[in-house]
């Protein structure tokens, strides 16, 4: 069990919509990542799913049942929250202990399931503590063995992890998965950070302005994101945007001009645009020092040497938006001193004036690595 579906479902606050119709099936022991800008409608869709907050309008089904109207407690669902929401004065034990409490469990059942869920998350020699004893990593923890006691059908993560340092956090990335692994339970967690949803996912929901983006698995999302909005916020840095025309349509994908340059781009071609201003993407990580099939002379202004790669940063002539790109960190370049740089056309992303993407020709599968036999 733990299988849930949104219809339709709205959210308003006074006049305005924050989630404008959202439709999503969430299957038996996915982890599915919410994701998107501040004040996209992640958290009240959480929220909603937690009836922590009234749906205007749509259903939501948990289990073939509709829980519109159940309270929090009888959805077969558990939260844990961007604040550990930890009583200070009770032990770790207590902690965890706290909802079987409150359902009356014997006691017997109260100790053996603490012990289980701290045996999970190693937490066994914590305790007798109290949380201002522990780290934030460890706190954190014990808010999720706290959910895992319940026992419930779907685990919601509110952005759990935006309270750690950075070390903390990729330590809890793993530690998270390998709980989902652990558990097999369906989960659906809230994040602003694409990293988090990239490494943790089975599938993505982009949200964007209280609707959905578009939905998908992590490299499917990288590789085929359908819009600009997608394109731009999946990955790190961001993707750059060129505006380029279109000189020619074939079978075999779909001609642009940029600024004299000719790409032959590997995407399904449609009818009726030559001469149409296209938006070109690039990822900065698919920038090469040199010439390529494209060739750009550029004056980075800003260079960040992180030893792992280099990422420098331009403007270029007649574009506000800042042009980027990421470069193996052997690679020495100097701020305000042009170079050349390149890409490819099979990397190359192409959007219409609307900001739709036209469909790339790449096999997904192909990137996979199969399992050792």
């Amino acid at each position: 069990m733990g299988q849930l579906s949104l219809k339709t479902v709205i959210k308003t606050f006074g006049d305005f919509q924050v989630v404008k119709g959202v439709s999503l099936d969430v299957t038996e022991g996915e982890f599915v990542v919410f994701v998107g800008p501040s004040g996209c409608g992640k958290s009240t869709l959480l929220r909603m799913i937690a009836g922590l907050e009234h749906t205007t309008a749509g259903d939501i089904v948990i289990d073939g049942k509709r829980v519109n109207d159940l309270p929090p407690v009888k959805r077969g669902i558990a939260m844990v929250f961007q604040s550990y929401a930890l009583y200070p004065h009770m032990t770790v034990f207590e902690n965890i202990a706290f909802p079987l409490r409150v359902e009356k469990a014997p006691e017997e059942v109260i100790r053996k399931k603490v012990a289980e869920a701290a045996a999970i998350l190693h937490l066994e020699t914590r305790l007798q503590q109290k949380p201002g004893q522990l780290s934030g990593g460890q706190r954190q923890r014990v808010a999720i063995g706290r959910a895992i006691v319940r026992q419930p059908e779907i685990f919601l993560f509110d952005e759990p992890l935006s309270n750690l340092d950075a070390a903390l956090r990729a330590d809890m990335r793993i530690e998270l998965t390998r709980l989902h692994k652990q558990l097999g339970a369906t989960m659906i967690y809230v994040t602003h950070d694409q990293v988090e949803a990239m490494t943790m996912a089975d599938r993505i929901v982009v949200l964007n302005a209280g609707y959905i983006a578009q939905v998908g698995a992590p490299l499917e999302l990288y590789h085929k994101p359908q819009n600009t909005f997608v394109a731009g916020f999946i990955g790190n840095p961001r993707m750059n945007f060129l505006p380029v025309t279109c000189t020619g349509v074939s079978a075999a994908g779909v001609e642009v001009d940029y600024q004299g340059q000719r790409l032959h781009l590997p995407v399904a071609p449609r009818p009726g645009i030559e001469g149409a201003t296209l938006s070109l993407g690039i990822r900065p990580e698919h920038i090469t020092l040199g010439a390529g099939e494209a060739t750009l002379r550029i004056t980075p202004s800003v260079v960040e040497q992180l030893g792992q790669q280099t990422i420098g940063y331009a403007t270029l002539p007649g574009r506000e938006e800042t042009f980027c790109f990421v470069l193996p960190g052997t690679r020495v370049i100097e701020d305000d001193k042009p170079l050349d740089i390149g890409f490819a056309a099979s990397e190359c992303h192409l959007f219409d004036a609307e900001g739709q993407a036209f469909e790339r020709s790449i096999d997904l599968a192909a990137l996979t690595v199969p399992s050792a036999v």
